[in-house]
């Protein structure tokens, strides 16, 4: 079963870190996705760039509208992605809680499943 984990992160935070320390927190999420990889869980993890590079995009009557961001209205931006392939929800709320990212981030853990389910 699929389960996507959004790493919501705080606004800012990035800039907040020494390259240093972002070097090495990144490491650290690389080291944790390896694992999983290995355990045959992880089918995609990615890393985003920060959301002042983001552009939001919507189509209504047929225009498309386009907006830069960073976006004022957000505290938070997605800071990255971990596709699972879980038995169980329990799995990958368990798998979550392990990520390195929880203890600066919050993770949502959402199942996969066609939009009209």
């Amino acid at each position: 079963m699929g389960y996507m984990m959004l790493i919501v992160e705080p606004r800012g935070q990035r800039e907040q870190r020494t390259p240093e320390e972002g070097r090495a927190v990144y490491q650290r999420m690389l080291d944790y996705a390896a694992t999983l990889k290995a355990r045959g869980l992880l089918n995609v993890a990615e890393s985003l760039a920060n959301d002042s590079r983001g552009t939001r995009v919507s189509a209504r009557g047929g225009k498309p509208a386009f907006t830069d961001g960073p976006f004022s209205e957000a505290k938070e931006m997605i800071g990255g992605i971990f596709l699972l392939d879980c038995a169980t929800r329990e799995e990958a709320l368990a798998i979550a809680a392990q990520c390195p990212a929880a203890e600066w981030a919050t993770i949502e853990v959402r199942e996969t499943a066609p939009c009209y389910a």
